[in-house]
């Protein structure tokens, strides 16, 4: 059901902290002229721990208004609260978005089968697709591969972004998932071997600041192309790199800032980048001849 490239947006701030509306709305457009192939709204990188419940859901509508059904918009309305992410997503579908996307419960770090019940109780409850989160990075619990499998034959499981870094895994559920089920890397640097590997593509930071280039790059990979993914890939890897000099969504939230995309607020406890990383990322956007 989803392919290509879907785009984790930043949440634009003003130095205030209230959300820069207009700058949401310029980065939409930005990203449909750019022929991204989706949007994810309130995800990590839009910063969704520190929106209140409205505002997220402001968001995920003014988002969808400005997408003019162009695109897919697949909701950030996760939580570690079965009954909350229910609630949220159950609104996500009644402002139009396309689908949700579900990260693994925080903090509490249920088991497999209380990680099953959760996953299933809000595809029981809302009719809409649902695109399981896996990043045992920040979750601190991995959804093991059978316990995936268990979920995807749920009709309203439709996709899982796989951030657990481990290739192995990621093949093991690309090679047992049902028909219809979509694998997109959560990591830009390992979308075109996950891509290659028969994955769908990615849900991506990285497109923030290069939308029509990640697509390129992706669309090759799809096509079955290794010569071009493989140029595209180490092409980029400075880039990807820079996008990890310090926690996610802050090197991308600075070099939109430098690209005049937004004013690189953040709302504590992130913070801006020290000058040193600043730096190296304007260093970055210039090699790249973005600046």
């Amino acid at each position: 059901m989803f392919n290509g490239v879907f785009t984790a947006l930043i949440t634009p701030f003003h130095r205030d902290g209230s959300i820069d509306w207009e700058g949401l709305k310029k980065l939409v457009k930005k990203q449909i002229d750019h022929g991204i192939s989706g949007l994810v709204p309130v995800g990590t990188t839009g910063e969704s721990p520190t929106l209140s419940h409205e505002e997220n859901l402001q968001v995920v509508e003014w988002v969808i208004k400005a997408a003019e059904g162009k695109v897919p918009v697949i909701a950030g309305t996760g939580s570690n609260c079965t009954a909350e992410a229910i609630r949220m997503t159950q609104k996500a579908k009644e402002l139009g978005a396309t689908a949700s996307l579900q990260v693994a419960p925080y903090y509490n770090k249920p088991n497999q089968e209380g990680l099953y019940r959760h996953f299933v109780s809000i595809a029981d409850q809302v009719d809409m697709p649902l695109v399981v989160y896996n990043i045992k990075g920040r979750s601190g619990i991995n959804i093991q591969t059978d316990t995936l499998m268990r979920m995807a034959q749920h009709p309203n499981v439709v996709a899982v972004k796989e951030a657990s870094g481990d290739l192995s895994q990621m093949m093991d559920v690309i090679g047992q998932r049902p028909e219809g089920f979509s694998v997109l890397s959560g990591d830009d640097n390992l979308t075109v071997p996950l891509t290659l590997m028969g994955g769908n593509g990615m849900i991506s930071v990285v497109s923030n600041i290069i939308p029509q280039i990640m697509e390129e790059m992706v669309q090759a990979a799809l096509a079955g192309d290794i010569s071009k993914a493989r140029e595209f890939h180490y092409k980029l890897m400075p880039l990807f790199k820079a996008m990890s000099l310090d926690t996610n969504p802050i090197p991308v939230k600075a070099a939109m800032a430098e690209l005049g995309y937004c004013e690189g607020s953040y709302r504590l406890p992130l913070c801006a980048p020290s000058d040193e990383i600043q730096q190296k990322i304007r260093q970055v956007l210039k090699d790249y001849k973005l600046l």
